[in-house]
């Protein structure tokens, strides 16, 4: 078939980011390459490998990096969500792959960045729910005898790198940009519903997560809301979504959100870039927790000179570097 019969067979599309065509062909535009896990990373020594979480339902799969440890170390688990606006982006692109190479490296924690599915083939809530069931999966692997618990196993038993090294009185959970508001609303279900063994998230890791609603707030103009991608995204990822704009997972202090109090976390950081549109949002959200009666503790980073998630294509610039700094604290607290 020609590029130009094709052109004409275009069902809808997202611009910049993915276009689908009426065959339910969907070509994402912005597809950035990925790369192979390593077992001994030249710049980090972090060892990393492939795991599918769960062959024989969803298929959902996950790259876990481990820093070189003695033989018998026990460290903080970090489950991470990458960003892309819930329909690009991957746990395996290069910048993603470098990224969670370092923070494995810098901060010594055992990391999982999971490769969940994307909209518009799987529309939200799917990757809440990915996210929430890689969770339950790293926490199920904290057993007295290292069996593993739960019907969370993986194609053939627990993972040993968990098994031997994860710290289940340490477990993070985190992501960027889309990535970042599962990572929220996968702490504020582990708050509800609990997690296998008893485990409690003891971190909350937001770097510029995507929060929006129905009315401005703050600089923000009716007007010049409606161009924004913050403001278009939610509708293409979400099309059956009940409350809109104001769904509490999207807007955490919407008319019929649930109290962030309850979020299941000790602590929370909220990272911040001072030219990303998020900004004001972000700085919202970190209010939001203060004055909700949350008993933890919530912690704010800015990078007054950097835009939107320029830790993942800056990372050796200054901020990144004092970003990460700060993240390496959090997470050895």
């Amino acid at each position: 078939m020609g590029s130009n019969t094709k052109e004409l067979e275009v069902a809808h599309e997202f611009l910049p980011f993915v276009r689908v065509y009426k065959d339910g062909t969907v070509e994402r535009l912005i597809d950035p390459p990925q790369v192979p896990p390593s077992l001994d990373d030249p710049a980090t020594g972090v060892s990393s490998k492939d795991v599918i979480l769960f062959p024989t339902t969803t298929g959902v799969s996950a790259r876990i990096y481990l820093p070189p440890l003695t033989s018998t170390e026990k460290i903080p688990i970090l489950v991470y969500f990458h960003g892309g606006g819930f329909c690009v982006g991957s746990a395996f692109s290069a910048a993603d792959h470098r990224y969670m190479n370092t923070v494995s490296s810098q901060a010594h924690v055992l990391a999982i960045s999971v490769e969940y599915r994307l909209a518009p083939a799987h529309p939200l809530p799917i990757a809440y729910d990915d996210c929430f069931s890689s969770l339950q999966w790293v926490a199920s692997h904290k057993t007295t005898h290292g069996s593993g618990s739960g019907p969370w196993p993986v194609a053939h038993g627990p993972d040993p790198w968990l098994v031997a090294h994860g710290d289940f009185d340490k477990v993070f959970t985190g992501g960027d940009s889309a990535g970042g508001n599962i990572a929220h609303n996968v702490a504020m279900r582990a708050g509800q519903e609990g997690l296998p063994n008893g485990v409690i998230v003891t971190g909350l890791i937001l770097a510029m997560p995507y929060f929006w609603g129905s009315e401005p707030i703050g600089s923000e103009t009716e007007e010049g809301r409606a161009r924004l991608v913050s403001s278009r995204i939610w509708d293409f990822v979400y099309p059956l979504c009940p409350g809109g704009l104001d769904d509490p997972r999207v807007n955490p202090f919407g008319p019929k959100a649930p109290s962030v109090a309850k979020i299941g976390c000790k602590r929370v950081l909220v990272c911040v870039a001072g030219k990303d549109e998020l900004r004001e949002r972000c700085k919202w959200y970190v209010e939001g927790v203060r004055r909700s009666g949350f008993e933890g503790q919530v912690e704010e980073f800015e990078a007054e000179d950097e835009d939107h998630v320029f830790h993942i294509f800056k990372p050796h610039c200054e901020a990144a570097k004092e970003m990460l700094k700060r993240l390496v604290l959090f997470t050895q607290k």
